[in-house]
């Protein structure tokens, strides 16, 4: 592939102080125009991931860029949405329209406001993404109970996997006290985590709060060039393979202990890369609950299916592990603005290529995996991405 990433901006995610999307696009646009060298009069095409779906009224976020930079005005510029892979939709859309020779450079920009609302309208807007006629995620629980729906089956054909998802919930909060862009920088330790108290009450059995990624604001920036372009570049970060596939919505229609359009994502992605699940340096995979990276493991490769907790008990996803996951502290302690998220994996996961991922730093790596999901399963994109120079 001749797609590479040149450079990269990244807002904190969290509880912020800017009350609209259009504020979070202005604060990653232009600095990430600026961080790979280019100018704003260089972008040939705008691709922005925003789920929105109620988040914000103000909807039709494509132009909202031209606000920011004014360079941009006549430029083709097209929002994306695929639910919680919004971001590497986005992402993969710009990435085909350079590769297809249709422009040089695009800017891919992914944000959402999600902390306007209440709890409760935040699950209901989150449920616009699960299978409406089958009920799913109905009541209080939201989206978490779908997802706890997949871990009680889990744990009914391999035995309770508590522990494990709470070693995970552990793993990504050390990891987040790294990154300076995470919601939640705190090491809560092991105990707390796979301990149900006030402090960490069960969201939907057998969830617990600490196996759950919070609610957030954000916005993330990639910008993209060609081969020729790149060379130019102090640095790239090349697209090795890029997968997108969909299974169906409903998971009734599915086998809620495995996530199989991951599995096959991965598996194609691994081919086209020509390389194996070995090769790679580290992994950032999509976290939303924990259950989800223990399915993720099994998906990949990494683990035989029901076996995915021997990778977290036995230290194989650690920073010093056989395969670390989730170096950045994941979706768990990062935080998880929905339209942002698939393009802050990409940008994480080409900061650590680089070399420029600061306290966060895996060293010496060449190779990476990014997983993003939308749905339970349902959207699932992979990309092997190399450091070129």
């Amino acid at each position: 592939m001749k797609t590479h990433i040149i450079g990269w901006a990244h807002s904190p995610f969290g509880r912020l102080a800017q009350d609209s999307l259009e504020a979070l696009i202005a604060l990653v646009a232009e600095p990430a125009i600026r961080n790979s060298g280019l100018e704003a009069s260089d972008i040939d095409a705008v691709f922005i991931g925003v789920f929105n779906n109620g988040f914000q009224k103000q909807d039709f976020p494509s132009s909202l860029v031209l606000q920011a930079v004014p360079s941009l005005r006549f430029k083709g510029a097209t929002r994306l949405e695929n639910a919680c892979a919004t971001g590497s939709a986005a992402v993969y859309a710009a990435m085909n329209y350079i590769e297809a020779g249709r422009g040089r450079t695009a800017l891919v920009i992914g944000a959402e406001k999600m902390t306007a609302l209440t709890n409760q309208q935040v699950g209901e807007v989150l449920l616009g993404a699960s299978y409406r006629a089958d009920r799913e995620g109905s009541g209080s629980s939201g989206f978490a109970g779908v997802f706890a729906q997949m871990a009680e089956a889990y744990f009914e054909l391999y035995g309770n996997a508590s522990d494990s998802l709470a070693r995970i919930a552990a793993k990504n909060h050390r990891n987040g006290t790294a990154n300076p862009f995470a919601q939640i920088r705190k090491d809560f330790g092991y105990e707390f985590c796979r301990t149900v108290s006030d402090s960490n009450p069960y969201v939907a059995q057998p969830l617990r709060r600490t196996d759950c990624s919070p609610i957030s604001d954000g916005a993330a920036a990639i910008v993209l060039s060609d081969a020729h372009l790149a060379a130019e570049a102090r640095r790239a970060i090349r697209f090795r393979a890029a997968e997108h596939l969909n299974d169906f919505l409903p998971l009734s229609r599915r086998d809620p202990t495995k996530l199989e359009g991951c599995q096959f994502a991965w598996q194609r992605a691994l081919a086209a890369s020509k390389l194996a699940l070995d090769d790679l340096d580290f992994v950032e995979t999509h976290d939303c609950f924990t259950i989800a990276e223990l399915l993720e493991y099994e998906a990949m490769g990494l683990t035989p299916m029901g076996r995915g907790r021997q990778a977290i008990e036995e230290g194989w996803v650690e920073k010093g592990g056989k395969l670390p996951v989730n170096l950045s502290g994941g979706l768990k302690a990062k935080g998880h603005p929905i339209g942002a998220t698939g393009v802050s994996m990409h940008a994480l996961a080409a900061m650590q290529l680089a070399g420029e991922a600061g306290d966060m730093q895996l060293p010496g790596a060449s190779f990476a995996g990014v997983f993003n999901m939308g749905g339970a399963g349902v959207a699932n994109y992979v990309s092997i991405l190399e450091r070129s120079h």
